[in-house]
């Protein structure tokens, strides 16, 4: 995140102040979380342990490949929401301003690397194919849900 802040500053700074907001990010097919506090160049990202919500000021579940596709804008927050597959609580405008953001950038796999050219064209064709397919075998496979949070 720190690198993506150098070279895309105004991303971080569509944040306001949320920029310093902790948010807990939880995919419920894992056995760890995620706290990040997307403050530019000093942004941070800690693998932690799903109870470590206590500092947070946002808490965002749902499962792996369906948080992923809120990243990467293949997948609508707001209908994920509204069906229950993630759930959202703590600073409401905090949540707004990320998912704004988000949506803006049209973030790829790539840029969060920091890859450019023919090598990033391939990381993002790779990456999310192997998305595509992942969401395609769980969508058959309804019996390798998470369960629900």
């Amino acid at each position: 995140m720190r690198s993506l802040a150098g070279r895309q500053p105004r991303l971080f700074e569509r944040l306001g102040e949320h920029r310093s907001a902790c948010y807990f990010i939880d995919p419920v097919d894992l056995a760890f979380a995620f706290t990040v506090i997307p403050d530019g160049e000093r942004s941070l990202v800690r693998v932690v342990r799903k109870s470590e919500t206590a500092t947070s000021s946002v808490l965002i579940r749902g499962p792996l490949l369906t948080l992923l596709g809120l990243l990467d804008g293949t997948l609508d927050g707001d209908a994920l929401f509204f069906s229950r597959v993630i759930s959202i609580s703590g600073r409401t405008e905090a949540v707004l301003a990320l998912r704004n953001t988000i949506e803006d950038a049209e973030l790829r796999p790539a840029d969060l690397l920091g890859l450019h050219g023919h090598l990033a064209r391939l990381v993002d064709r790779g990456i999310l194919g192997a998305l595509n397919v992942a969401r395609q075998m769980t969508d058959r496979n309804p019996g390798c849900e998470a369960p629900e949070a």
